[in-house]
């Protein structure tokens, strides 16, 4: 059962790394698309927002082709700096993080929509400088609806397969996550394993999904 166990760490470690690039990059992106102007705004936002309703392994497909050693991108990187993505754990943090991306994305795009802004307005007025009214303002009245993104992206990044598989493969210890072992586990027939890896891939994805719901900005403002 050690195997188990290996899978689990090595799902914590992609969905946790892929969770801290997503509100990273998700907090950024929602705020400039909630506070500017300018042509293509919503085109861009469909955009960012296709790896929602796009499948897995097209995702998959599109980063095998970009970090391969055959693009120009992929290429660069190997013979700059001797990185290869394919086939490594670190792949599968790019996989997962493109995945759970519109899950932080979205919800961070509409907490900050929903911030009053002559609260800012008037913080600036106090002379506050942007980047403290951010941090001293908008954040704080918009932390609960992104808090409940990050936990569904780290539950999406949990439970990421398809292109995970696609970009890193199945490496016993090295890139075999949770989703991948139990497909691995039911294709070889070992039943208690697969049951075992289900139920623990269960009990997170349903801790998660009470506490999102429980910092759901609707069900805060009804109680």
């Amino acid at each position: 059962m050690d195997s188990v166990w290996i899978a689990l760490a090595l799902s914590l470690k992609v969905a946790g790394w892929a969770t801290a690039i997503t509100l990273v990059l998700g907090v950024a992106v929602g705020y400039l698309l909630a506070r500017k102007r300018f042509p293509g705004r919503e085109l861009l936002d469909t955009l960012l927002t296709l790896p929602m309703v796009m499948p897995p392994t097209v995702l998959g497909y599109y980063l095998l082709v970009l970090m391969g050693k055959r693009s120009a991108f992929g290429a660069w990187l190997h013979e700059s700096f001797g990185i290869n993505l394919i086939f490594t754990w670190q792949g599968a943090v790019i996989a997962a993080s493109v995945v759970a991306f519109p899950l932080v994305f979205k919800p961070a795009r509409a907490a900050f929509e929903a911030v009053d802004g002559q609260l800012e307005q008037a913080a600036r007025v106090l002379g506050i400088s942007e980047l403290a009214v951010f941090f001293r303002v908008t954040l704080p009245l918009a932390w609960r609806g992104i808090l409940a993104g990050v936990l569904l992206a780290f539950a999406r990044a949990l439970g990421e397969f398809g292109a995970t598989l696609m970009v890193a493969g199945s490496i016993p210890g090295k890139t075999q996550t949770l989703s991948i072992a139990v497909y691995e586990a039911v294709q070889a027939g070992q039943d208690d394993v697969a049951n075992l890896l289900v139920l623990i891939t269960s009990a997170v994805c349903v801790t998660v999904l009470l506490l999102a719901g429980r910092l759901a900005p609707g069900r805060i403002a009804n109680r």
